[in-house]
């Protein structure tokens, strides 16, 4: 119940940073919102320092920590386009991809056994995603692709720190990935750079709080409960994107999106309960992970 309760708050923090982020619009460029708000969040980043300090990386792991920071400053540009110009609830639920797409990088790339029911379960979160989308049926907005591009270049970033976190404590992989991410948005920023009034970096500010919290919460939740205890609770985060959505955006609900998200959500939470079943650890990262 604690593990459950701590994933309710979690999912509570995530959704609160995309509303966030969504009540600005696209009055700022979305490099720009994503470099504030990493920057602004390096004041969390202050406890960490001494285990930075004690892990002594070696130049190989200097190159794995900048190309995951290069993937994941990519990512992040393109959720930050996406949340300001799709409904809440669309993007929720695509974002319930981007653990399909680790399971597929970890069989090509990490030599991971792609079983019969891991392929099937691959196959019906791609079904999930062409009930959300409906392409011919509905426009397949700049926002929607933005958003699959974002889940799979997530993927990429998540395999490189499964490697890592193999190899360096936790607290050295969230540093060195809000200082890379931080590097490769600053020049992306700076090409389209709009100064900021109060009230943005306010809100921005506020992201970085609701971010670092969800993580902290989804950490407490992760030891309390196996992950396939908090892995279905992770769905109710696409409800409160449904409401907040209705409530506060006038956003319709769209019952195509919550039974793709259903759809997508089911197929992660298979593939979770087998690598429990299996008796391995998990190579696929939680849904919330790609709030980081």
């Amino acid at each position: 119940m604690t593990g459950i309760l701590w994933m309710l708050v979690t999912g509570l923090c995530f959704v609160a940073v995309t509303a966030l982020v969504k009540s600005m619009g696209p009055t700022m460029p979305p490099a720009q919102s994503a470099f504030l708000r990493y920057v602004l969040g390096m004041v969390f980043l202050i406890p960490m320092l001494g285990d930075v300090r004690r892990a002594n990386l070696t130049p190989r792991q200097w190159k794995l920590f900048t190309f995951r920071g290069l993937f994941h400053a990519i990512g992040v540009s393109l959720w930050f386009y996406a949340m300001t110009r799709i409904p809440i609830a669309e993007l929720t639920a695509i974002n319930y991809l981007a653990p399909v797409f680790v399971s597929i990088g970890a069989a090509l790339f990490l030599g991971e056994r792609l079983a019969a029911r891991r392929i099937v379960a691959v196959i019906v979160a791609l079904v999930g995603t062409a009930v959300i989308l409906r392409p011919g049926f509905r426009e397949v907005s700049n926002g929607h692709i933005a958003m699959l591009a974002a889940a799979a270049v997530f993927s990429g970033s998540y395999l490189l720190a499964k490697i890592m976190t193999d190899e360096v404590k936790p607290t050295v992989v969230v540093f060195m990935l809000t200082i890379f991410v931080s590097l490769g948005l600053a020049p992306l920023a700076a090409l389209d750079w709009v100064t900021p009034t109060w009230g943005q970096i306010g809100i921005l500010a506020l992201v970085a709080l609701f971010a670092q919290a969800g993580h902290y919460t989804m950490t407490l939740a992760f030891a309390s409960a196996p992950v396939t205890v908090t892995q279905p609770i992770t769905f109710l985060q696409l409800v409160w994107a449904t409401l907040l959505g209705l409530l506060v955006f006038n956003e319709p609900i769209d019952i195509w999106v919550v039974l793709g998200g259903v759809l997508i959500l089911g197929a992660v939470t298979f593939i979770t309960w087998r690598e429990a079943q299996l008796n391995r650890r998990p190579i696929t990262p939680p849904i919330n992970a790609t709030k980081m």
